[in-house]
């Protein structure tokens, strides 16, 4: 089994996102490091602070050396998807490489209505995230990009310069609907992750995932299988380290330590020596 933190960049400062990460950079067994894209805290007071996602990554990447670095995931309808192509490729220079492109449709009807957002029928929404996509594949590996696609055009586009990662940087999308999301896992990611109660939730998802690649052509054991599991602070940290290794029982790849609002550096070591045994 492999491991990866996530840390809420609600309700917190810079400083202390900052220390976790730089602390995480020192264990070996993160093999990467998560925050989300959200423009607005998920829980709590909903005027409160939350960092944004790609200027705090960028940061942590020059602040960290060795973890691969990801925001799980980016909202495609929150920027250009040519934009994003090159905040990405900047991003993956700035660390060196070690960029996880997280990529999803969009949900957050809070944040699109106050900030005048599109947040387009659920169709739509996922017919602009699968062009976007083969838009920002396409800038990031081809020296002059053209996509003529209904929402997303490219006419002889550059994103100069490339990403250090070839042919780009390892794409994860997330989410869990069998139709559209599974199939765009199957077509063009490299990590799949998905938020589920439970292993027994999981198995039926990695099934149609291994339908949908099937249907495409594509082998299943290109993809990275990732879950999160949430640290609960009120708990004995077991009970967390339990659930990942059910999950490693269950055929996942990769397991997303969600750690608690505000967690110390200090929090870490303790959860590393307690992972050790699964990986």
């Amino acid at each position: 089994m492999r491991f990866a933190i996530k840390t809420r960049p609600e309700h917190t400062t810079w400083q202390q996102m900052r220390d976790v990460w730089v602390a995480a950079d020192q264990f070996e067994i993160f093999e990467s490091a998560w925050h989300w894209d959200h423009f607005y805290p998920l829980s709590g007071d909903m005027q409160g602070p939350n960092l944004e996602a790609w200027t705090t990554l960028a940061a942590l990447a020059q602040a960290t050396s060795r973890i691969r670095v990801g925001c799980q995931v980016t909202g495609m309808i929150y920027r250009h998807p040519a934009v994003l192509a090159n905040m990405a490729a900047t991003t993956d220079i700035i660390s060196g490489g070690r960029l996880e492109l997280g990529i999803g449709a969009g949900w957050n009807e809070m944040e699109t209505a106050a900030y005048g957002i599109d947040l387009y029928p659920l169709k739509e929404r996922f017919d602009r995230f699968d062009e976007g996509t083969q838009a920002i594949i396409a800038l990031l590996t081809e020296k002059v990009a053209n996509f003529d696609g209904k929402y997303v055009k490219l006419t002889e586009a550059y994103c100069e310069p490339k990403p250090v990662q070839t042919p780009h940087p390892p794409i994860t999308i997330g989410g869990k609907g069998p139709n559209r999301t599974l199939r765009a896992v199957a077509k063009w990611a490299q990590q799949w992750n998905v938020i589920v109660p439970n292993p027994q939730e999981w198995k039926p998802l990695k099934d149609v995932l291994v339908q949908r690649c099937e249907e495409v052509g594509r082998d299943v054991g290109e993809i990275t299988c990732s879950v999160n599991v949430r640290i609960d602070p009120d708990s004995p940290l077991d009970k967390a380290v339990a659930e990942a290794a059910a999950y490693g029982e269950a055929g996942v790849d990769l397991v997303v330590m969600n750690l608690p609002l505000d967690a110390p550096p200090s929090v870490l070591e303790p959860l590393a020596k307690a992972l050790a045994p699964l990986a």
